[in-house]
């Protein structure tokens, strides 16, 4: 499973290692407390929450332990992303009309469906009860828009466990003392009053917080500092333009110069999250400037 896994995802043998004194562990930890939770009178799907910036890997190690739970245990595993959530441009053009200029970019607090979300995880949750299709929504980031819903992957009855990742999922709103300086260039010229933040850690206070209470277990990848976001999202996007020059597109695909733009959006909450989140999650993978793993706490 594991070799099929990593040439599959186009992954470094490096990755074998990674998985077999980290992943693997964690995953038969999941299973575990998944079991623990089975015996509960009213049982229902268990959540695990996934926090890491952009191009930490928790897309990756969502999917490897959706594959290896499956695999291993004959699991039901919904593997889920916050980014499916995003609005199309259409209606962040009308989030930024209505609040401010930028809320036309994904990526922070404001710009995700969150009553599509808040019923997806719901009709999850209840999965065991109930025998309807469940409807999984993906975002096309080459287009910046969703998919329609005709096009997305959707979910049975009896879902066991979702895994749910996100760069801001599980991270608190700030405090309103914090906002009120610019942390950036991008805050400086386009949100010198605070509109913009404001409003955002307003949405993240009183839209996401209260979903927070679906998980059940928290995990986070914990970048060394926020300066390694960039070069790691710049392999990202040079993956993202591989894949699309493979298929005959490059639609949006960034450059150099606007993902070093793109990255500021989310500096102010990444930031907020390194800092606050690492005590508060149940399991902590520490990151080196590579990714790698250098210290962990929760799995064993």
């Amino acid at each position: 499973m594991l070799s099929a896994f990593i040439v599959n995802n186009n992954l470094p043998e490096s990755f074998a290692n990674t998985a077999k004194e980290f992943y693997i562990p964690l995953a038969d930890k999941l299973f575990f407390n998944y079991l623990q939770q089975a015996k509960q009178p009213n049982k229902s799907t268990f959540f695990v929450g996934i926090n890491g910036c952009q191009g930490s890997g928790k897309s990756t190690l969502a999917k490897f332990l959706g594959d290896y739970l499956n695999k291993q245990f004959g699991l039901s595993v919904v593997v889920l992303s916050l980014d499916d959530f995003y609005f199309g441009r259409v209606q962040r053009q009308q989030l930024a009309r209505q609040y401010h200029p930028l809320f036309k970019t994904r990526g922070v607090p404001g710009t995700h469906d969150v009553n599509l979300l808040k019923s997806v995880l719901a009709q999850l949750k209840d999965s065991k009860k109930s025998n309807k299709a469940i409807y999984l929504p993906q975002f096309d980031k080459a287009q910046d828009n969703p998919l329609p819903m005709t096009d997305c992957l959707t979910a049975t009855s009896g879902v066991d466990i979702v895994l749910f990742e996100g760069w801001c999922w599980g991270i608190p709103a700030e405090n309103s003392n914090d906002l009120s300086l610019p942390i950036n260039a991008l805050e400086t010229q386009h949100d010198p009053q605070g509109t913009w933040r404001k409003q955002v850690n307003y949405s993240l206070q009183h839209d996401y917080q209260p979903l927070y209470a679906f998980m059940d277990t928290w995990l986070m990848l914990k970048a060394p500092s926020f300066e390694v976001v960039f070069k790691w999202r710049l392999e990202q996007e040079q993956k993202l333009a591989k894949v699309n020059a493979n298929i005959g597109s490059a639609n949006g695909v960034m450059s150099t110069v606007e993902v070093n733009e793109f990255i500021q959006f989310f500096q102010r909450l990444t930031i907020h999250g390194l800092n606050v989140l690492p005590t508060k999650v149940d399991i902590l993978f520490e990151l080196g400037n590579n990714r790698e793993i250098i210290a962990s706490r929760g799995v064993g």
